[in-house]
């Protein structure tokens, strides 16, 4: 095959609707394919589409309910949070005191807890003065980045 046969070859192959050719002759092989941009549709009849107002297209809808505070384990208010992914410890070591309990008045820089992440201890002090409301996270409970600790009261 010369190159003006294997030109127009190529010149038929973009102007006709297949999408792949294979030709070999001898030891010369030439294969073309065109990339599909988009998928073929299905050709739809005119007669086959309808059409609705648009006051009858539903749409979907996304339900946001919002819960209503409980007296004690309230989602509103101030909370100390996790800064890492870890497991959170109340207590320095297993058979010692826990660092903060509900109604304890903290200083600014008091340590409320420690979160473990790779085996280190990471210390987790208060960010301000305050009243400790609630402990939500439990001892020795995986905490992810921003899970809520302890409910506090600023003072």
């Amino acid at each position: 095959m010369n190159f003006k046969e294997i030109e127009k070859l190529i010149e038929l192959f973009a102007q006709k609707e297949i999408s792949k050719i294979s030709l070999k002759d001898g030891e010369f092989e030439l294969c073309l394919e065109k990339a599909s941009l988009q998928p073929s549709l299905p050709q739809i009849p005119l007669q086959q589409v309808t059409t609705r107002p648009m006051d009858q297209i539903t749409t979907p809808s996304i339900e946001v309910t919002q819960e209503t505070p409980s007296a004690t384990s309230g989602e509103s208010g101030l909370f100390i949070e996790s800064p890492m992914v870890g497991t959170f410890y109340r207590c320095p070591s297993p058979n010692a005191a826990p660092y903060v309990n509900v109604g304890d008045k903290i200083k600014k820089g008091q340590v409320i807890g420690i979160v473990e992440a790779m085996k280190i201890m990471n210390e987790i002090e208060a960010e301000f003065d305050c009243k400790i409301v609630e402990i939500v996270a439990s001892d020795a409970q995986p905490v992810e980045f921003g899970s809520k600790l302890i409910k506090v009261e600023k003072l």
